[in-house]
């Protein structure tokens, strides 16, 4: 009898984000953040094949997203795809799949949509091939597939910080209502970080981002670099804070927006004066941790 398991991958963002020079030995930037995951989720739906079988996987955007995007890249280069891979090698052994994964998170939006895909095929396979991986051996798998992935293993609110490889996980969950706000055009990562060091990059700010868990002060170093690579997201920004009244942050690398309200009622009515007054998507959201969805294991 095969076995199924549905997976959900939460979006992250960024509430605080410094970002370090490059390392000399691979041009990578180490980073410093606050990030927690949020109930914007794609969903991944995985098969466990018989032994002899040859994996396969399919992707799609659910009827519901928000912003759709072409799906115009090779099946081998998707995150999650390279997760099923990394984990194979680790295991030195064949773990036959088919695996759906319906997207709801924007392609290029800041939001780790891909490497929480990746990590959540992590998950999903140490189930149904009963595995027994520790979430530190997950973790060093995920290291190999992007610096998001080691956070999203378990998601939840954590401290970031070396090329993602160093996480030290917040017991309490931020209390609070966010809207994001997902402009047409997508970002870069390459390219932002690329604008941060023609700007001269700065030092890694620690004690920044340790205190914006206490102060509630969020703030990202890549911002600038993102509107100037993109510049409608000033436009974006301006306008957006013109109509709620209050700071409008970038999560990541860009292109999203987000806000943060104080309860469900006012974030749904800023997430539907936005879509009315500005033309843009927008999603009231608030942070989850990722166990906090039951994972549905079906013999």
């Amino acid at each position: 009898m095969r076995r199924h398991i549905h997976e959900t991958a939460p979006a992250k963002l960024n509430l605080a984000l410094s970002v370090g020079p490059p390392d000399d030995g691979h041009g990578m930037h180490p980073i410093s953040s606050w990030m927690v995951t949020m109930d914007l989720v794609d969903d991944l739906y995985v098969t466990r094949l018989a032994d002899e079988s040859i994996s396969r996987y399919a992707i799609q955007w659910q009827d519901d997203a928000k912003r759709p995007s072409d799906i115009d890249w090779r099946i081998i280069d998707d995150l999650a795809v390279r997760a099923h891979q990394a984990l194979e090698r680790f295991a030195n052994r064949q773990l036959p799949v088919q695996m759906r994964l319906e997207k709801r998170i924007p392609v290029g939006g800041g939001l780790g949509g891909g490497s929480s895909d990746a990590a959540a095929m992590l998950r999903a396979c140490n189930q149904l091939f009963e595995l027994h991986l520790s979430d530190d051996e997950l973790r060093h798998v995920a290291a190999s597939i992007g610096s998001d992935v080691p956070f999203l293993v378990r998601g939840g609110s954590a401290l970031v910080g070396g090329f993602g490889d160093r996480i030290e996980l917040i017991d309490n969950m931020p209390d609070f209502f966010a809207v994001l706000c997902l402009p047409e055009a997508s970002c870069s990562t390459a390219a932002v970080y690329g604008r941060f060091d023609a700007m001269g990059g700065a030092a890694l700010r620690n004690d920044a981002v340790l205190a914006a868990t206490e102060s509630g002060r969020f703030f990202n170093e890549l911002a600038e670099p993102a509107m100037q690579e993109v510049p409608t997201l000033r436009d974006h920004q301006t306008a957006i804070e013109q109509t709620a009244g209050r700071p409008v942050h970038v999560s990541g690398s860009g292109s999203t927006l987000y806000l943060t309200c104080d309860t469900s009622m006012e974030a749904g009515a800023l997430a539907a004066a936005i879509e009315s007054t500005h033309k843009l998507p927008a999603i009231p959201t608030r942070p989850m941790r990722i166990d906090a969805r039951q994972l549905e294991l079906i013999e």
